[in-house]
C-alpha cells in the first residue's frame, strides 16, 4: 500500500478529536526537539514555537464560532491558554522561559484528548 493510499485511509478513518491528538502530539515532539538544540538553532527554535502558536490560535478562533459544541466555560479556558501560549512563546524566544510549560500544557490537552479519556466520559 502507498504512503498516499494509507494516510488517505487513516484521515477518513479519524475523528475530529482523533486528528487534534495526532496534531498536539506532533507539535509537542516538535517543541521538545527545539528544547534539545542550541540555542543559536534559531530555525529549529522558531519553527516549533511558531507551529504551536499557530495550532492554539486555531483552536481558540474556533472557540468563538457559534457552531462551537463545546460548553463556554471551556471555550474561555482555551481561549486563555491560547494566550498564555502566545506571550510565553515570545518569553521563550527572549530567554526569559523555557520550552516546559508549553511541553507540559500540550501534554496535559493531549491526556484529555486520548482515546482512554474519550472512554471515561
Amino acid at each position: 500500500m502507498s504512503l498516499q493510499a494509507y494516510t488517505a485511509a487513516a484521515t477518513r478513518a479519524e475523528t475530529p478529536r482523533d486528528m487534534e491528538y495526532r496534531l498536539f502530539g506532533q507539535v509537542t515532539r516538535a517543541l521538545v526537539h527545539a528544547s534539545t538544540v542550541d540555542e543559536k538553532d534559531l530555525a529549529t527554535r522558531i519553527d516549533a514555537l511558531d507551529w504551536n502558536r499557530r495550532l492554539w490560535s486555531t483552536l481558540a478562533s474556533t472557540c468563538g464560532e457559534s457552531s462551537n459544541a463545546l460548553p463556554p466555560a471551556v471555550r474561555a479556558q482555551i481561549v486563555s491558554l491560547s494566550l498564555f501560549v502566545n506571550r510565553h512563546s515570545s518569553a521563550v524566544m527572549r530567554g526569559e522561559e523555557t520550552f516546559q510549560d508549553l511541553i507540559d500544557i500540550n501534554r496535559m490537552m493531549m491526556q484529555g484528548l486520548a482515546p482512554s479519556a474519550q472512554q471515561a466520559a
